[in-house]
């Protein structure tokens, strides 16, 4: 009880991890982490973008319930007065502070990060982040464009850093603060990469050479994926490098070797966040707070590396909504540690060797909604009530469940990821499942199809992902009353994973619609 606790929150992180079995990344310090940590190989966003999903897990809601499905509402206005993570943890007398990006920021979080209801001093933003978007990647012709694919000299960028250096070192000042005054702490760190663009310290290319960059296992788009599942990349797309590709809407594809130069950009991005991390926890260490201080590491989703023809996130399937997501708590996922002790001295991914195996993993299938009720356990805190079925008029409840019971996990439940199980239609109904979405202006892929406006969202593609399948259908869903309707089922997703791990064949159309499609549906 009364541990302070650490969450940090990555933009657009797939799981390339060594700690979630990664062979070409170069992660020391996350997986020194994970080594030290529970680790859920299925967890999952509830939308794949940045604010529905943020808002989703902040508030332990779903998009249904916060009704953000784009960036322009903001859900104490539009929804509900829902108390958020912070908040809670803030109303339970802890200092609750934000560095980063926590909350989306702009008009889904009140243009303050909902501030002051979730932090006690006003959130810290970089002030880097202004030129996120600004032309400041060289090109081979001398001349500065905005780029996908962005490598830069950091001492040639405006104030001479980038916004996750500025992030961390902010994070590491406000540790040490704590560390004097003696308070309880809620400490959110919102990293930037690996979101687009893809600029980051240009000595991490040297981490990857182009000749060890593989393409997607799945690099097409496969026959029998309906059109309304498909997101045609437009952010990426308007990029100046992608643009002078010069590709076709909507399918692309993108050229080989341009391909493999994302991907290249994806590792680097991810081995520069590695970098941050590390420095972050040696501080966690320096401050003598790695005994008494619970951590989270985890993203908002995920991020297609061209695989299903896809970039991007925005979509349904596994590679846009599984997210790492790992929780460190000292005296539970190790050893009691003791005070003072070194538990995450820091790697260089230059020079570092070997890879450090999770501390127990659990394949249990997660949600990233249900963080809040989680947390709240971990802390001592009493846990949040179940939504009642509609929720709108309460503040205080979730609609996810604490998934602290699955911390203690025996070698058999490793392996099989589920309870042994004889009767089909029981095991049916406790069977762990993560439900995701992802609205459509359209049938067919459309320039606003990634972000749709809400007054411009027609179908609303639901799926259900298990330990077994991925079930997904595309219903017809009208703005105006934010109702879905299941009668009117516009296109069908099913994968088997055992036999198609990588969701690339559709069965959905030569399946038999029996009772469990009934169920499903």
């Amino acid at each position: 009880d009364g541990m302070n606790v650490l969450f940090i929150i990555v933009d657009d992180l797939r799981p390339v991890l060594g700690c979630y079995g990664d062979k070409l990344v170069k992660s020391p310090n996350i997986d020194q982490l994970g080594s030290q940590s529970i680790v859920f190989s299925n967890a999952y966003a509830q939308q794949a973008v940045c604010a529905p999903s943020r808002v989703s897990f902040l508030t332990g809601r779903r998009p249904d319930t916060t009704r953000l499905y784009d960036f322009y509402s903001y859900w104490r206005v539009h929804a509900g007065n829902y108390s958020t993570m912070p908040q809670y943890f803030k109303e339970n007398g802890y200092v609750t502070l934000s560095v980063g990006k926590v909350f989306h920021p702009g008009v889904s979080s009140n243009h303050s990060d909902d501030y002051p209801y979730s932090w006690s001093i006003p959130p810290f933003h970089p002030s880097a982040e202004k030129y996120e978007n600004d032309k400041t990647c060289r090109g081979k012709d001398g001349k500065l464009y905005s780029n996908l694919v962005c490598p830069v000299n950091v001492t040639e960028m405006p104030e001479e850093t980038l916004p996750d250096i500025q992030s961390t070192e902010e994070a590491i000042r406000l540790l040490n603060v704590m560390k004097t005054n003696r308070r309880k702490f809620f400490l959110a760190v919102g990293y930037h990469k690996p979101h687009i663009p893809l600029r980051y310290p240009q000595e991490f290319l040297k981490l990857y050479p182009l000749e060890n960059i593989t393409l997607a296992p799945d690099p097409w788009v496969p026959k029998k994926l309906p059109a309304v599942a498909y997101n045609p990349w437009m952010d990426i797309r308007q990029r100046d490098d992608v643009e002078a590709l010069n590709v076709s809407f909507p399918y692309g594809p993108l050229p080989d070797d341009f391909q493999q130069q994302i991907r290249q950009s994806y590792y680097a991005a991810v081995s520069y966040l590695d970098v941050q991390i590390g420095l972050l926890l040696n501080a966690l260490d320096n401050v003598g707070l790695s005994n008494n201080t619970i951590v989270v590491f985890t993203a908002d989703h995920g991020w297609s590396l061209g695989e299903h023809g896809e970039w991007a996130k925005y979509s349904n399937f596994d590679v846009a909504t599984r997210v790492p997501l790992m929780f460190y708590v000292p005296g539970m996922t190790t050893s009691p540690v003791s005070q003072g002790a070194r538990v995450f001295p820091y790697l260089d991914p230059f020079s570092h060797i070997g890879g450090s195996a999770p501390q127990g993993q659990s394949k249990k299938v997660v949600e990233l909604v249900s963080l809040f009720p989680t947390l709240a356990e971990l802390a001592g805190l009493q846990v949040p009530p179940a939504c009642p079925e509609t929720s709108f008029d309460v503040v205080l409840c979730t609609e996810g469940t604490s998934i602290v019971h699955y911390f203690n996990i025996s070698e058999e439940e490793v392996e099989e990821g589920r309870e042994g199980c004889d009767d089909t239609e029981k095991c049916f109904n406790e069977e762990p499942v993560a439900f995701s979405q992802y609205p459509r202006p359209a049938d067919t892929p459309q320039w606003n199809s990634d972000k749709p406006k809400l007054k411009d969202i027609r179908v609303m593609g639901y799926s259900m992902r298990t330990i077994d399948y991925r079930y997904t259908v595309w219903v017809q869903f009208d703005p105006n009353n934010f109702s879905a309707n299941f009668k009117d089922v516009h296109a069908g997703e099913l994968y088997m994973m055992e036999t198609d791990p990588n969701q690339d064949y559709n069965i959905y159309n030569n399946t038999s619609h029996g009772w469990f499609f009934k169920k499903l549906r």
